[in-house]
């Protein structure tokens, strides 16, 4: 299997009240659950990131940016492009949450100056 692996861009820089472009893509295989193993013949359990989110946190402002419920129809490696204003220098936080629980996070800093 190949390994998951979430990437995101965002801006280092803005300035206060500035909207910025952030782009986010996790590698991963996104298995339906309706294919079938070549070798056995019995499906492949469906294991598809079903939910992705960001969240800005900052010093005295916080919430939610994206929130997004994903269906098996998603392709492999899903990816998410989307503006969001910069109130203040802060944190974006990234989450992917898999079929079974696992999840993936990351956060990217950005200074408002």
């Amino acid at each position: 299997m190949a390994k998951i692996k979430p990437r995101v861009k965002v801006p280092k820089k803005a300035e206060a009240g500035d909207v910025i472009t952030i782009k986010a893509l996790i590698s991963h295989p996104m298995e339906s659950g309706r294919r079938k193993d070549k070798k056995t013949g019995k499906l492949i359990p469906r294991k598809i990131i079903n939910r992705f989110t960001c969240d800005f946190v900052g010093a005295s402002q916080s919430g939610n940016v994206i929130d997004v419920q994903l269906e098996p129809a998603i392709s492999t490696n899903p990816y998410f492009q989307f503006e969001a204003k910069v109130p203040e220098s802060g944190e974006f936080r990234f989450k992917w949450v898999e079929d079974g629980g696992a999840v993936y996070e990351l956060a990217k800093k950005i200074t408002v100056g």
